[in-house]
C-alpha cells in the first residue's frame, strides 16, 4: 500500500473527524483512497462471480466507514484494517444477494483462495465468512489475520501494521488460521 499521508497527519485527521470535522473525513478519503482502492483491486482480481467492481467496493467501504466517525481511531493502520472489515462485509452481502437471486441454482459465488495456496477456482464467500466467525471463537487473532489476508489481500507486513503485532507473530497466526481454514474448506460436508 502506498503511504499517501504521514502517519501523524493521518492520525490527526482521524481525531479531527472523530470530533465532528466532516472536512477531515474528506481529506482522509482523498489521502487514503489509493490504499483502499488497491485493497479492493487485490480482493476482486480473482473473483469470477461477484458483480461489484473495485471502485464500487472502495466507495462502499467509505459509505460503511462514515457512520463509524465516533470510533476511537488509533492511526492509519487501524483505519485500513477497518476498511478491510467493511469490504469483507460488503462482499459477503453481495454474495448473499447473488445467492438469493439464483435461488439455489446457478454458479457458486467464489472468494479468491490465492492466499490459501490452493490452485482450485475458489471458495464460497459465505462459507469462508462463516468459518472465520467460527475460527474467531477459538482464536480471535488468527481469525483477524486470516480475514485481513484472505478478504483484504494484505501482505504479512501490512497485516502486522494493521493489527499492531510483530511480523513473526502474524506469521504464526497466519499459518494457524490458513491451515484451519484450508482444513475446514476441504472437509467433506
Amino acid at each position: 500500500m502506498a503511504t499517501l499521508a504521514e502517519p501523524a497527519d493521518t492520525t490527526a485527521l482521524l481525531r479531527r473527524w472523530s470530533q465532528g470535522d466532516a472536512a477531515a473525513f474528506d481529506e482522509l478519503a482523498t489521502r487514503l483512497y489509493q490504499d483502499i482502492h488497491a485493497i479492493a483491486v487485490r480482493e476482486l482480481k480473482h473473483e469470477r462471480q461477484l458483480t461489484i467492481r473495485p471502485t464500487a467496493l472502495a466507495h462502499e467501504a467509505y459509505l460503511r466507514l462514515t457512520p463509524l466517525r465516533e470510533m476511537r481511531w488509533q492511526d492509519r493502520a487501524h483505519f485500513l484494517s477497518m476498511a478491510v472489515r467493511v469490504m469483507r462485509q460488503a462482499l459477503v452481502d453481495e454474495a448473499r444477494r447473488l445467492r438469493a437471486d439464483k435461488r439455489n441454482g446457478g454458479h457458486a459465488v467464489t472468494l479468491s483462495d490465492i492466499h490459501l495456496g490452493s490452485t482450485d477456482a475458489g471458495f464460497d464467500a459465505l462459507d469462508v465468512d462463516a468459518l472465520l466467525i467460527e475460527l474467531n471463537d477459538y482464536d480471535a487473532v488468527a481469525a483477524e489475520v486470516t480475514s485481513l489476508r484472505v478478504f483484504g489481500g494484505l501482505s504479512i507486513e501490512e497485516t502486522a501494521e494493521a493489527i499492531g503485532l510483530s511480523v513473526a507473530t502474524i506469521n504464526r497466526h497466519w499459518a494457524k488460521g490458513k491451515a484451519w481454514l484450508a482444513r475446514e474448506l476441504t472437509r467433506d460436508p
